[in-house]
């Protein structure tokens, strides 16, 4: 008897140290939410005949909610704690879908549905981040390592990413009900991880604290020269990237997959964001605290990564387009990772998930891109944008390199 009471005692402590991956499964499957829409604008495009503006509005709506979830929830967090935050996103997101999935004809729906599936991401990226990072260090592991919560909360939020595009356009090409069915398995997903969830410990208890809330929402290391010589000019870049070849490209290549339009859409989506896993691990070796190494590296790769794409579509070649998705995710992979490591540096104790939440709201401003580029579009050539992205790039290059070593957190 005393023997199985000590293997269960053992049993409990490999899962107490591990509580991480609890929040992670939730991270996952609200990214998996926030990106089944993006390999069914092609979708859409077919069914309900809309235009490119208006799918890329709609790719571009949970934007609305991100931010905003972002601004609010971070910092709350900081102040209440990560469970009340964070605990509410994957009932957000079953909304999200549910909307998704009955409201494939209606605008309005849809749009109702993106800006909830926003909500619950902007919620688990600031607050999930910071609670994976917490949870990857002592007490609740038994050493911590430079770095290791953000990439495993990179991980969590990128493999969701694909996995939602891949099988969501699996879905929309071949299965049956292609406008609900990618939804109807994102929620059934999110069930799963939401009573996985219920067990993860409070990484940072309700701060004691009768300062006025607002103050709160003020983020002091927002004004870090560092942050802003340095995060600020490569934040756009981190969705930028990932946009481009997962929104973007796809509209671009329809006419070359006849029929497997849907397909070649989410197989163009799961490349990029498997190739921003896979360089993951890579962006975390490179990146160092003593120099902006890691973000100079991501940005440079960036510059031939633009330049994929307008050959890309200049030549109108699906063979070319999933080279330039490859470089363009792996681009995604080592801004993110670089990004989150640098805020994770320059951030205090009180003000992680606020600083983290200003960071992914500056890196959903590259969800626009698909939008604006579909409306410039008329007037220039998308070859010609691309190369532009290219130049745009190489300058972002020049700028973080000004700061290449200065006003470092440790000093």
């Amino acid at each position: 008897m005393s023997e199985m009471s000590s293997e269960g005692a053992a049993a409990g402590e490999r899962i107490a140290i591990v509580p991480w991956m609890r929040v992670s499964a939730a991270l996952f499957a609200v990214a998996w939410g926030g990106n089944e829409f993006t390999p069914l604008l092609v979708m859409y495009r077919q069914i309900d005949q809309m235009s490119a503006f208006s799918v890329n509005v709609l790719l571009g709506a949970y934007v609305l909610g991100i931010v905003p979830a972002l601004l609010l929830g971070g910092p709350l967090s900081d102040r209440y704690g990560r469970r009340p935050l964070f605990v509410p996103a994957p009932i957000i997101a079953i909304a999200g879908s549910t909307l998704l999935a009955v409201g494939a004809s209606s605008m309005p729906i849809l749009f109702a549905g993106r800006v909830l599936s926003g909500i619950a991401l902007g919620l688990v990226m600031a607050v999930g981040t910071s609670w994976v990072k917490e949870l990857s260090e002592p007490p609740f592991t038994t050493r911590a390592v430079d770095g290791r919560g953000a990439s495993r909360a990179a991980l969590a939020l990128t493999s969701g990413f694909a996995l939602g595009a891949g099988f969501a356009a699996a879905l929309g090409q071949f299965g049956p009900i292609p406008t609900a069915s990618p939804y109807l398995l994102h929620i059934a997903l999110t069930l799963v991880a939401l009573v996985l969830l219920w067990a993860a410990p409070e990484s940072r208890p309700r701060r004691d604290t009768s300062g006025p809330l607002l103050a709160d929402l003020r983020i002091p290391t927002a004004m870090h020269r560092r942050f802003l010589l340095v995060v600020v000019p490569m934040a756009p870049w981190v969705f930028g990237t990932a946009a481009s070849a997962y929104a973007i490209l796809p509209g671009l290549m329809m006419s070359q997959a006849p029929g497997l339009q849907i397909g070649v859409s989410g197989l163009l989506c799961v490349v990029a964001l498997g190739c921003g896993v896979a360089v993951q691990r890579f962006a975390a070796k490179v990146d160092t605290p003593l120099s902006a190494r890691g973000i100079g590296i991501a940005l440079t790769v960036t510059v031939p990564a633009m330049i994929l794409a307008a050959v890309a579509v200049s030549l109108n070649s699906l063979a070319w387009a999933f080279v330039a998705a490859a470089a363009l995710g792996a681009a995604y992979g080592m801004l993110l990772v670089g990004g989150l490591r640098e805020i994770q540096r320059i951030a205090g104790p009180r003000d992680l998930a606020g600083l983290t939440a200003v960071y992914y709201s500056l890196t959903y401003l590259g969800f626009f891109i698909p939008a604006i580029l579909a409306a410039l579009g008329a007037w220039i050539p998308y070859t010609t944008m691309f190369l532009a992205g290219a130049v745009l790039a190489a300058v972002s290059v020049g700028i973080v390199a000004l700061s290449w070593r200065r006003h470092l957190p440790a000093a």
